[in-house]
């Protein structure tokens, strides 16, 4: 599956990094800002505490941008990523079609909206989508759209056309996360355990695990005979990620 454990289809909604997650919220109402000011700075702080996993405040602050300036599409398109990440899929639906009937260029939204449909298998409008995103003379980030090519054809079960997009995708940007992780699990699949092993490893050199890592490299040392390699992987997927699918999988692996 593609990365999900950051923002990175978020390209088109720039974080104000001075803002602080972790501090009180000024109150904006007597500071002289425009509404267009207003609904921009609530859309950064929106994106900030979304890539955060703080969904309540983020929630709050995307509401408040979409009440100001209901036509912004990056606030849409914001709006759409949430409704993903808290699973209604008909209002991040509604909301990526929104954001695109107000920016048709838009690259970015269709990316996402693209790798939405994707995972939910509709896969030729999802693949269009992305081909447009891709083909935009306006994207500089190619390896987004390339890379959730390359996860749309594994899903459709094509991993070899899918590889080729992943290749491409890390071509463009040897350190995209999502891409490293889809080429681990394929070359684990393909029994290239030391090639899966390499993917790993360049995966962590640029993100955090997620449960589908550990259980990659778990299965991964256990198919190269290192024991002790495997369960500190097992270790880490049951501590970390106690009640992930991938946990119980591995719990059940222990006698195998």
């Amino acid at each position: 599956m593609p990365f999900k454990g950051s923002l990175h289809f978020l390209a088109a909604c720039a974080v104000c990094a001075a803002i602080s997650a972790c501090g009180l919220l000024p109150d904006f109402g007597g500071s002289g800002m425009s509404t267009h000011e207003l609904a921009n700075l609530n859309l950064q702080m929106g994106v900030r505490y979304l890539d955060l996993g703080m969904l309540e405040v983020a929630k709050e602050k995307l509401d408040t941008a979409y009440d100001l300036e209901s036509g912004n599409p990056e606030t849409l398109n914001a709006l759409a990523v949430f409704y993903e990440r808290t699973k209604d899929d008909a209002q991040a639906a509604d909301f990526y079609q929104a954001a695109i009937g107000k920016d048709p260029d838009n690259y970015s939204t269709k990316n996402n909206y693209g790798r939405f449909l994707c995972e939910r298998g509709k896969y030729e409008k999802g693949m269009a989508m992305l081909q447009e995103a891709l083909d935009s003379p306006m994207n500089q980030r190619p390896w987004l759209a390339l890379s959730n090519i390359g996860s749309c054809l594994v899903l459709q079960n094509d991993p070899a056309k899918g590889e080729e997009y992943l290749r491409r995708a890390l071509f463009a940007n040897p350190a995209y996360p999502p891409a490293l992780q889809e080429m681990l699990k394929i070359s684990y699949n393909n029994q290239q355990y030391m090639s899966a092993r390499a993917f790993l490893e360049r995966f962590l050199s640029v993100a955090k695990h997620t449960p589908d890592t550990l259980w990659y490299g778990f299965q991964t040392e256990r198919a190269l005979g290192n024991r002790q390699a495997a369960e500190n992987y097992k270790e880490q997927l049951l501590i970390n990620f106690p009640t992930s699918p991938e946990a119980l999988k591995a719990k059940t692996a222990i006698s195998k």
